[in-house]
């Protein structure tokens, strides 16, 4: 029996992934860190923020100062003209309102909130939400959802996780939880659901309706 959804954040709900590898691809470029979008997908995403910051500095070989904090101010300014929400997940949390829910994301908090009160999903997810900065050590390490089980306090064996990145998948899956692998957001490739498959992911979805499938066989 299924007692909690924990959904990633950046590419679940938010379709964002993108956005933010778009702003960090040209931020790191401008530093002298040379990247395209893509590496920055393929290198990043699930990713923390100062996990970013150490590579993009080994990249450019040099300290690069301040730079979470202008990284965070340039993502969020792009966020606020032009994010989107995962297309079906507001009808799918008001379908699925029976679930306990939260979040499990590598995302500073502050950027997660930014994004739910922009996207009007806030009321959904209340105070439970659940950073990476909260825990020693980032996807794919199962840090950030053994946490998030504990604080909800359910076994994780009845957990399902809903995320985009093979990090992600490799962070639930070790931590013993069951996970789909979610292909709705803009940035997923071709290939993407043969990537979370091998990354230990229970099922793929390509869409919420997909996902309401799954759960609605479990």
């Amino acid at each position: 029996m299924v007692e909690l959804l924990i959904f990633d954040f950046d590419g679940v709900i938010a379709d964002s992934e993108g956005l933010a590898c778009d702003v960090l691809a040209d931020y790191a470029t401008e530093l002298g860190a040379p990247m395209t979008r893509q590496q920055a997908l393929d290198r990043f995403t699930g990713k923390r923020i100062n996990d970013v910051w150490s590579a993009v500095q080994q990249i450019a070989q040099r300290p690069l100062l301040g730079f979470p904090e202008e990284l965070q101010r340039r993502t969020l300014a792009v966020f606020n003209s032009q994010l989107r929400e995962v297309t079906g997940v507001t009808k799918f949390l008001e379908d699925h309102s029976h679930f306990r829910r939260c979040i499990a994301s590598s995302s500073a908090p502050e950027r997660i909130r930014f994004s739910l009160s922009l996207l009007k999903l806030d009321g959904y997810f209340g105070d439970n939400v659940f950073s990476a900065n909260e825990v020693a050590r980032g996807k794919p390490f199962p840090d950030v959802f053994l946490y998030a089980a504990q604080k909800m306090r359910v076994d994780p064996s009845r957990i399902v996780v809903i995320e985009d990145s093979p990090g992600g998948v490799q962070a639930a899956s070790a931590a013993g939880m069951m996970v789909i692998g979610l292909l709705a957001a803009d940035h997923i490739g071709p290939d993407h659901g043969t990537k979370l498959r091998a990354a230990g992911a229970t099922w793929i979805a390509s869409s919420y309706d997909e996902i309401a499938t799954i759960l609605a066989g479990m």
